[in-house]
């Protein structure tokens, strides 16, 4: 597989993965009815990527909105992202959110304490 893409709706994320370019943009709302089977794809396509990933890795967070079920498959992503990096491919987050939203910053504020990635937090006006 050289990509895995996901178009997005009211309750989903658009979801791009890159695996030829090693990068990954996931962005919108993610509410979806099981976050477990929305998100398993994606989960097999890092698999498969964890494998043999490119020297470096590119991942954009530009999250409106996501549920607490939602988070959890979030941080299963930073996991998978974890290894890739541990196993010496340089992975960068870029969490972009709106400059207002403070909650979405504190998200991820969040993830980046409690996974080791190289977050780059994306203020954007709106």
């Amino acid at each position: 597989m050289d990509q895995y893409s996901i178009e997005g709706t009211q309750k989903n994320p658009t979801i791009n993965f890159d695996l030829v370019k090693g990068e990954l943009s996931i962005s919108g709302n993610s509410i979806p009815e099981n976050s477990v089977d929305f998100y398993k794809p994606l989960i097999a396509a890092l698999d498969e990527y964890v494998a043999s990933p490119k020297p470096t890795t590119t991942v954009t967070f530009n999250m409106r909105y996501f549920n607490t079920s939602s988070s959890k498959r979030i941080l299963d992503i930073f996991k998978k992202l974890e290894v890739i990096n541990r196993n010496g491919s340089a992975v960068t987050v870029n969490w972009v959110y709106e400059d207002d939203d403070d909650d979405m910053l504190e998200a991820g504020e969040d993830y980046q304490s409690v996974v080791d990635l190289n977050f780059t937090m994306v203020p954007v006006k709106v």
